[in-house]
């Protein structure tokens, strides 16, 4: 049975409860998939979340979440040393959200900063402290401070941020909405989800975002970096 990945409906719940529908080894490391999760998977960029299934008043560390055998699936992967639940067991999963907070904060960052940079998106990567995105830009010429003026400017608009769906061949219609070369949207199930950032940005995203550019707080471009002929690394911290 397919995992119903709450975090779509919500990006804010934080724990909900759950019941164990398997329980998977894989290179020494045990997980547990659950009928439902707020426990986002690595995936797109984004690290796969971290925290605890609490089970008869035990907490059980995860130490990070994944997709299972298909991209339905979660499987929550606990730290070493640390038995799994039975298959039935009800408990309740719980993010450590500091952390999870911080990234949603920065993967909607990182949204803006494709709008101030209007290049095809070659790569990326999204953290707590620092995040990054890599740019097809033929011509650097790039100024750090520049471009921390303006993705502050776009921030402080406190923009809402949306999510709605559009089947595969709606999307297949409107290339335009990719932005990125090195990773394609996830379809296949026949929708994809666009994320929306209003009057400022629309494109296709299974990730976490806050609800208002406002809470993004203030970033800061650190980093400008060369990767190839064509290629500019462009990294961001809170400021």
């Amino acid at each position: 049975m397919p995992t119903h990945f709450l975090f779509r409906d919500d990006a804010y719940l934080a724990e909900c409860e759950a019941v164990v529908t398997a329980v998977t080894e894989k290179d020494g490391a045990v997980g547990v998939e659950l009928d439902r999760t707020v426990f986002y998977p690595t995936g797109g960029g984004q690290p796969g979340d971290n925290g605890w299934l609490k089970v008869d008043g035990a907490d059980l560390p995860v130490a990070t979440a994944v997709y299972g055998e298909t991209k339905g699936d979660v499987v929550h992967v606990l730290a070493p040393g640390t038995a799994a639940p039975p298959i039935g067991t009800r408990v309740v999963a719980r993010l450590d959200w500091a952390p999870r907070h911080q990234r949603m904060r920065m993967h909607t960052g990182l949204h803006l900063l494709s709008v101030v940079l209007p290049y095809p998106v070659t790569g990326g990567s999204i953290g707590a402290e620092e995040s990054r995105l890599d740019f097809d830009i033929p011509e650097s010429g790039l100024d750090r401070d520049v471009l921390t003026e303006k993705l502050n400017a776009l921030i402080g608009q406190d923009a809402a941020v949306t999510d709605r769906w559009i089947t595969d061949a709606e999307l297949e219609a409107n290339p335009g909405l990719v932005k990125t070369m090195a990773v394609k949207p996830p379809m296949g199930s026949g929708k994809v989800r666009l994320v929306e950032i209003a009057g400022l940005d629309l494109q296709p995203c299974g990730g976490t975002h806050v609800r208002r550019t406002g809470e993004i707080g203030r970033l800061a471009v650190s980093a400008i970096e060369k990767k190839g002929k064509q290629n500019r690394r462009v990294r961001v911290v809170f400021a």
